[in-house]
């Protein structure tokens, strides 16, 4: 009997102990690997499905959880050299029955890259238009949600196709005259002297580097062990010449300040947050939007910086569907003094 105890316990241990190991060892040896595992286990947790829009011989990578209801649905874009995973943290904030929709941007993650592709904001805006159309997600007014890069395509798609948009969150924009600069700012005024040889700050190539990067996107410190950041790298690196042209088409003439060139033309109903600790968009783009369009709502968030799905996913989700809610009670109001 004792025996037989003694060889259960060696059993248990050993069954735990496999997967164990292969956790220790993916750490170690594959640490790329179990990033991608983190994505797919929290995506799969969540509930977003993974799905693709095809348009001409072009393909569109999403995940996107629920079905159209009462509330509009929602489409995030996200910020440059990321993907639709970034949204993870927030989405966990969501309600379940929201339509959710998280889009890789144009030559990110699993969207198609092409060689002869336009980066600019405003040839993204228009892939974005194509992906809308593709799944007919303007049969109903939806509201769009941008961060950093993605906040500066959302805000020219706002102005340039008003009718499809019921609401929108513009998170630390991009593409704005501010009045103050920011660390940021001035790390490029070196790269720009060096005709854009030296080491772009967004563009890691070391886990030195990401560390770097992660310390400028982020007030809060977050402690990342060596091997999660040497991960990072590996997962990344493969695609920085692309991000490299990516970052080339939006500092371009063309798109360096496409949401300021544009902002008389939104007339989308909008909400502003912003990390007061911004080190890469200053903060003071706020008051910009906010000076030309008076009726937008600003959300101006303590402690927190550039990664703001990350540094505040709770209250970001929060303010974002209060936003949404406060947006349609008027028209809900009117429609029962109607009746």
């Amino acid at each position: 009997m004792d025996m037989d105890m003694v060889n259960m316990f060696a059993i248990a241990a050993g069954t735990l102990a496999i997967p164990l190991l292969l956790f220790m060892a993916s750490f170690m040896l594959w640490p790329s690997s179990l990033i991608k595992f983190y994505y797919w286990y929290w995506r799969r947790t969540l509930g977003l499905q993974i799905r693709y829009a095809d348009c001409g011989g072009y393909r569109f990578c999403y995940s996107c959880r629920g079905k159209p209801g009462l509330r509009p649905s929602i489409l995030m874009l996200h910020d440059f050299s990321a993907h639709k995973d970034i949204w993870l943290q927030m989405v966990k904030y969501l309600p379940k029955h929201l339509h959710l929709l998280c889009l890789d941007m144009p030559g990110h993650e699993g969207t198609t890259r092409t060689s002869t592709d336009d980066y600019s904001i405003q040839g993204q805006v228009t892939r974005i238009r194509q992906f809308v159309e593709a799944i007919r997600l303007n049969r109903k007014p939806f509201h769009l949600v941008g961060i950093s890069m993605g906040g500066t395509v959302a805000g020219v798609y706002a102005a340039s196709y008003p009718s499809d948009l019921c609401s929108m969150t513009l998170i630390c924009p991009a593409g704005l005259k501010n009045h103050n600069k920011s660390k940021f700012d001035s790390q490029m005024l070196d790269v720009e002297h060096s005709q854009y040889m030296l080491n772009i700050p967004l563009i890691p190539s070391n886990p030195e580097d990401m560390d770097e990067m992660l310390k400028l996107c982020s007030h809060v410190r977050f402690r990342v062990p060596q091997q999660i950041l040497q991960g990072l790298v590996d997962v990344r690196t493969p695609h920085n010449d692309f991000y490299h042209e990516v970052f080339m088409a939006i500092m371009g003439e063309n798109s360096r300040y496409a949401l300021h060139e544009h902002i008389q033309q939104i007339t989308t109903p909008l909400q502003i947050i912003w990390g007061k600790q911004d080190q890469v968009v200053d903060v003071s783009g706020a008051a910009v939007l906010k000076e030309a369009i008076p009726a937008s709502r600003v959300d101006l968030l303590d402690n927190c910086g550039h990664s703001v799905v990350m540094e505040r996913p709770r209250q970001t989700a929060k303010l974002i569907l209060d936003f949404i809610i406060s947006q349609q009670s008027p028209a809900s109001a009117s429609t029962k003094k109607k009746s």
